[in-house]
C-alpha cells in the first residue's frame, strides 16, 4: 500500500495500515496543503461534503473541473478552488464569492498540468474492491496515471471513496482502469449515487438543428457527442430510424448513447485503434445508465490523451462529431466556454473533436447552435459579423467544418473567408440575416 504523511514529515502509517474512517480522512487533510480532484462524475462527494464541516483551513489549494454539487469546503476561508471546466457549480460559487479561478487549459492538457502541480493529496470515486482491486467506474480523464503515482508516493495520499451505486467498467489493454487496494491510503465506503443528469427536453430550434446534423450521418459512422438537447435529440432520431452499424469514440458517454446501444445500433466495427468497442474517458447521465454499464464489456475507459487524440479520433471509419458553442463570428472563429469574455464552462475537448475528423478524408464536424437567444428580452443573434473586445475563442477558424443552425448548415472546409462569411449569414436568424449579409457581402478578401 501506499505510505502517506499524515500529520507531518515523520508520521506514516504503519504496514498494512488503512485508513477507513471519514473522520480520520478529513483530519489526515493539513490546514495548508493541496488536494486534486477529478472532473464532475469522477468527484468524491462524500469526501468534499466531510471536508467542508472543517474551518481550520489556511491555504487548501484544490484543483478540479466540472463540480456536480455545491460543497461548504469552497466557501470556507483558506480554501482557494482552481477549476479546469466550469459547470453551475463553479459559476454559483464565483457569483457567491468563493476563492475560484479558471485554469484554461484542453482535457488532454488536464494531465501535465496535474503532474506539474504535484497536489499531495489525490482523490476518486471509484467502485468497490473485488478480488483487491477497484474500479475507476464513471471517470478515468486525465487522472490515472496521477493516482498510481500517488499511491506509490509515502509522502503523497491516495483517497478512494467507493459505493455500491458506482458501475464497475472495465479499461482496455494495457490502460486497466482500475486500482489495487494496496496502493490506497483511504479507503472510504459511502452510499452517494452517481451524478444523476438527465437530458433536458429539446426546445424546436433544437430539434431543428438535430434534423440538419441527419443530412451528415448515415450508416458506417463512428459518432461522438455530448450532452444537451441537440446531441440527446440526434441520439433519439438515430435509434429510432432505419440507420445502423455505428462505432462510438466519445469523450463522454451519454444516456443518449445507451439507447443506441440498447437499439442494437452499434457495432463498433470503426477500423481504427479501438476497434469492437466503445470508448470514451468519462460516462455521465441517468441512473438507468450506471446499471447498464456494470460489467459491460461493450464500453471501454481511457485516459483522456487516448480518446481525445485527433490522431486517434481521425483513424475512425467516416468520423462524425457533434458539438456545441456559444458564439459564431463571419470568420468562422468559434466561442464556446466564455459569455462577453466571462468564464460559463471550459475547453474540454472541443478543439480536439472538430480537429480531428479534418484530418481524415471521410470525416465530418458539426459545431450545432440556435442562431439567437433571448438576453432581457432582446433577440440577440448568435452569428455575428465579429466577435465583441474581450471575446475568448475555443477553437480557431482552420479547424472549423460545418456549423449548423436552426435555419441549415454552413460548410467552412476549403471557402474562401468571403464564401465562409456569406455561408454563416445565410443561416442567421431572419431578423438579422440582412444585415449579417450586407457584412459578409463586403468581407475583405486579403
Amino acid at each position: 500500500m501506499g505510505r502517506s504523511s499524515l500529520d507531518g514529515e515523520d508520521a506514516t502509517p504503519e504496514s498494512g495500515y488503512m485508513i477507513r474512517q471519514m473522520s480520520e480522512a478529513v483530519a489526515a487533510i493539513r490546514p495548508d496543503d493541496t488536494l486534486a480532484v477529478p472532473l464532475g462524475p469522477g468527484v468524491p462527494g462524500g469526501f468534499l461534503h466531510a471536508l467542508g464541516e472543517r474551518d481550520d483551513f489556511t491555504r487548501l489549494e484544490v484543483f478540479g473541473a466540472l463540480l456536480p454539487d455545491l460543497y461548504q469546503l469552497f466557501m470556507r476561508n483558506g480554501v482557494h478552488y482552481r477549476s479546469g471546466f466550469f459547470g453551475p457549480a463553479e459559476r454559483f460559487l464565483r457569483d457567491a464569492g468563493a476563492s475560484v479561478d479558471f485554469v484554461p487549459a484542453d482535457f488532454r492538457r488536464f494531465e501535465p498540468v496535474l503532474h506539474h502541480l504535484n497536489p499531495r493529496v489525490v482523490a476518486t470515486s471509484a467502485a468497490p474492491p473485488v478480488d483487491g482491486w477497484v474500479s475507476l467506474s464513471v471517470h478515468a480523464g486525465a487522472f490515472v496515471d496521477e493516482l498510481h503515482r500517488a499511491g506509490a508516493d509515502p509522502n503523497r495520499l491516495l483517497v478512494v471513496e467507493v459505493s455500491p451505486h458506482f458501475p464497475r467498467t472495465f479499461g482496455l489493454g494495457k490502460h486497466e482502469h482500475r486500482l489495487h487496494v494496496d496502493e490506497i491510503d483511504v479507503l472510504l465506503e459511502t452510499d452517494r449515487q452517481p451524478l444523476n443528469l438527465a437530458d433536458a427536453p429539446p426546445t424546436s430550434a433544437e430539434v431543428a438543428i438535430a434534423e440538419h446534423a441527419m443530412a451528415y450521418i448515415h450508416s458506417g459512422c463512428t459518432l461522438q457527442t455530448g450532452i444537451g438537447g441537440i446531441p440527446s435529440q440526434v441520439a433519439k432520431m438515430i435509434a429510432e430510424g432505419p440507420l445502423g452499424d455505428f462505432g462510438v469514440h466519445s469523450e463522454m458517454f451519454t444516456t443518449g448513447l445507451m439507447h443506441l446501444h440498447q437499439a442494437g445500433k452499434v457495432t463498433n466495427h470503426k477500423g481504427g485503434a479501438f476497434d469492437g468497442y466503445s470508448i470514451t474517458t468519462f460516462a455521465a447521465g441517468v441512473p438507468e445508465l450506471y446499471t447498464w454499464l456494470h460489467e459491460n464489456d461493450a464500453v471501454r475507459f481511457l485516459p483522456v490523451r487516448y480518446v481525445n487524440s485527433p490522431e486517434l479520433i481521425s483513424q475512425n471509419r467516416q468520423m462524425v462529431t457533434i458539438n456545441g458553442a456559444l458564439a459564431v463570428d463571419l470568420a468562422g472563429q468559434v466561442v464556446a466556454d466564455t459569455i462577453t469574455g466571462k468564464q460559463f464552462s471550459g475547453i474540454g475537448g472541443h478543439e480536439d473533436f472538430v480537429s480531428g475528423p479534418g484530418l481524415s478524408a471521410d470525416g465530418r464536424s458539426l459545431i450545432c447552435l440556435p442562431s439567437s437567444s433571448t438576453v432581457n428580452g432582446e433577440l440577440v443573434t448568435r452569428i455575428v459579423p465579429k466577435l465583441p473586445s474581450g471575446s475568448v475563442v475555443s477553437t480557431p477558424r482552420h479547424q472549423v467544418d460545418v456549423i449548423i443552425t436552426e435555419w441549415g448548415a454552413a460548410e467552412l472546409a476549403g471557402r474562401t473567408i468571403r464564401e465562409r462569411a456569406i455561408a454563416l449569414a445565410n443561416i442567421g436568424h431572419p431578423d438579422m440575416r440582412d444585415d449579417l449579409l450586407a457584412v459578409a457581402e463586403n468581407w475583405p478578401q486579403d
